[in-house]
This record gives C-alpha cells, structure tokens and sequence, in this order.
C-alpha cells in the first residue's frame, strides 16, 4: 500500500493483478486499484475531478480525465472516507499511475488538487 496526505486529505492505494486476455488479437494485462480517500482536515470537502497517467513498460503512457471517481463526486465531512474499486489495462506486465484529484473546500470555497501517490502495477508472475 502507498499513501500521501495533501492538505489533509489522505489517499491510500492498494493494488491487485486480475489476470491477462486478448482483445483485437493483442495481449492485455488487466490490474485493479482500490482508493481511500481519507478527511483529515476541519473543513468538509467534494471530490470533483480527476487525472491519471498511466504508464506501461513499454513507454506508453495514457492520460484519463474525468468528472469524479466511478460516477461518483463524493463529499466528505471531517473524519470520514470513501473507497472505491477501479481497474486499467496494460500492454505490458509492469507499469505505474499517477495523477490527483481536483477538490473543492466547502468552508473557503477554494478548489485544490490532492496528490495520488504513484503506485506500480506488477504482475506476479513477471517478477524474478
């Protein structure tokens, strides 16, 4: 597990390898991620946006934004968390994401990015 505290706001990752298939005659390798979004601060904040970048071995990097997580613009009160579970594919067995989620604080309506800590994605039977 990897985890960074931005203003308060802790993110922890968790990362598991879910298996390898075919798709248009190419070999992906299919890894998910939970996320703990923890409120450490005194103010109530809403995640709003994300971003990642997703590496791969072989230098391919994808860039994906998108409003919330999973369909979701969770609010957290201070002391609560949210988790959720998502995945990516990969063209290769190892690879990392990266990226942070745009914020708002309710009390000084100011919007900020909270940092996601990097976190590798390894598939077990790649690693010597």
């Amino acid at each position: 597990m990897v985890t960074q505290i931005t203003r308060g706001i802790k993110i922890s990752v968790l990362t598991s390898f879910e298996g390898t298939y075919f798709k248009n005659y190419k070999l992906h390798f299919a890894f998910s991620y939970e996320i703990t979004i923890e409120n450490h601060s005194k103010d109530s904040v809403q995640l709003n946006t994300r971003h990642w970048e997703i590496l791969d071995s072989l230098n391919n990097i994808e860039i994906v934004d998108g409003e919330g997580v999973i369909g979701k613009k969770p609010v957290l009160k201070p002391g609560e968390k949210h988790t959720y579970n998502s995945g990516c594919l990969l063209s290769s067995p190892f690879g990392a994401m990266s990226g942070y989620f745009n914020m708002i604080n309710f009390t000084t309506t100011k919007t900020f990015k909270v940092i996601v800590p990097t976190f590798k994605l390894s598939a077990p039977f790649a690693l010597n």
